[in-house]
């Protein structure tokens, strides 16, 4: 009998570059939408320029023809090893979906960082609902993987 249903999905990659270098990046939100290998995150962000625990962040947003913003807000944030946040989406001003965190982990190793990027989609409101059946998920899993390859060539870029 097959196992419950994982609710994270979790994808790797070996920066080569030390993690002080990876968080920096990370910690600006000016730089996530240049990064979301989705193509979601549109425009600039409204709040701190860098992020630390409990900080908000809107970012504007776009699945197809739909426009939103969501809402940011950091739950973990561990110096230079590891930055994690819950989003919500907000339409009109009301929260319509969310719960979802984002996470990222980082090791140092020899020559570089293994940089781990997680989707925690189990924790969202209604997350068969609004999350698995609407196939995110599976698109993220598609995805994620060009996150990491556009965090790493910034990394780079700054080096």
């Amino acid at each position: 009998m097959p196992g419950p249903e994982p609710r994270t999905v979790t994808v790797e990659r070996f920066v080569p570059a030390p993690a002080e270098a990876v968080f920096a990046i990370l910690v600006s939100p000016e730089r996530h939408s240049a990064l979301d290998g989705a193509g979601m995150v549109q425009g600039a962000p409204s709040g701190p320029g860098r992020l630390h625990l409990g900080a908000r962040v809107t970012m504007g947003m776009r699945q197809g023809r739909l426009r939103y913003r969501s809402v940011n807000e950091v739950t973990v944030f561990e110096e230079g090893r590891a930055l994690a946040w819950r989003t919500t989406g907000r339409w009109r001003g009301h929260t319509v979906v969310g719960g979802q965190w984002w996470r990222y982990e980082l090791t140092p190793q020899d020559g570089g960082t293994l940089v781990r990027h997680s989707y925690e989609w189990g924790r969202a409101r209604l997350p068969t609902v609004t999350v698995r059946l609407p196939g995110y998920p599976r698109r993220m899993a598609r995805t994620m993987p060009e996150s990491l390859r556009r965090l790493e060539l910034a990394v780079l870029a700054t080096g």
